[in-house]
């Protein structure tokens, strides 16, 4: 419970990156720059497999909810950062953090779970290839795509929920170019033990989980790989999968370094930096990585540009 003399806090500010200020309209237009690479390259997709028939399979209908998710998830973070930048500092209301952060994280959880379901497409493409028509149907599909959202939206409702009930007295300074789930706890003057709780809770299903259960899919993946003979079959075969692959590796790799290292302890910069990639750079690598690595949406990459 806040005291008699302390102030209920009703908005916060957000410091940003410090010791910038000769440098902030650079970092303004560099990651402005690359904020519209990421909303533009994201949107291509998301018109490519909308648009294109041939792409209506569910590998690429996971892909287009995968774009999706980087395009709410950037326009969540970087304009309100871009501000900051600017500004050298900005506050931002209670409403308006909560919000902020209930996007974060349900965008994380639809992100994290449609990057399971592509897995298990990529299992069923490869190791059970006479079954895949009949097992990942677009019925099937449609269900994952749904359950994906349907966590999203939901989970990080009962987060948000108890957050909001909790006593927020003091500082209201947040060490962040956004609002994060840490330093937002942290100036929290109530007991947060169950917020911690439930928010532990949700990380093994849906964190911990699912990330067993990719490596398990790839696991069966590479074994039925080194079966094949061929090393064009075999190079090929792994074609299919390797940008899934590699976009899983990035995803969950700095989520590990973010959230299931001790944050508390981490310096600032550090956990800043690692932010700054994780919600910059990541959402860009996505579509390149996709459009590089992939023949059919480099063909239909090929179309969209003649048509238009």
């Amino acid at each position: 419970m806040c005291g008699a003399n302390q102030t209920i806090v009703t908005e916060f500010f957000l410091t940003g990156f410090q010791n910038t200020q000769k440098f902030r309209v650079v970092l303004f237009c560099l990651i402005f720059l690359v904020y519209m690479c990421t909303f533009l390259g994201n949107l291509v997709i998301i018109l490519l497999v909308s648009s294109n028939n041939r792409l209506h399979c569910p590998m690429y209908l996971f892909l287009r909810n995968l774009s999706l998710c980087e395009v709410l998830f950037t326009t969540n973070i970087v304009p309100k950062m871009l501000q900051v930048i600017l500004q050298g500092g900005s506050s931002i209301s209670f409403a308006g953090c909560l919000s902020q952060l209930y996007v974060f994280a349900a965008v994380g959880i639809a992100e994290c779970l449609l990057l399971t379901s592509m897995s298990y497409d990529r299992y069923l493409a490869i190791c059970k290839p006479l079954h895949y028509s009949s097992i990942m149907s677009f019925k099937q599909h449609v269900y994952l795509v749904i359950f994906s959202w349907a966590c999203a939206v939901i989970l990080p409702a009962i987060t948000i929920s108890l957050i909001s009930v909790l006593d927020f007295c003091g500082s209201n300074t947040i060490d962040h170019f956004f609002c994060d789930l840490v330093p937002l706890l942290e100036l929290s003057c109530s007991d947060t033990s169950a917020v911690e709780f439930e928010i532990f809770a949700q990380t093994i299903p849906v964190l911990i989980f699912s990330f067993i259960y990719i490596i398990g899919t790839y696991i069966n993946i590479f074994l039925v790989i080194l079966k094949i003979f061929s090393t064009t079959g075999r190079q090929k075969t792994f074609s299919t999968c390797s940008s899934h692959l590699t976009v899983v590796s990035m995803y969950y790799g700095t989520m590990i370094i973010l959230y299931a290292t001790p944050n508390r302890r981490q310096s600032l910069k550090v956990n800043k930096t690692l932010s700054l990639l994780y919600s910059v750079a990541t959402p860009l690598l996505n579509p390149i990585i996709y459009s590089l690595r992939n023949q059919e949406i480099r063909k239909s990459l090929f179309v969209f540009k003649k048509i238009a």
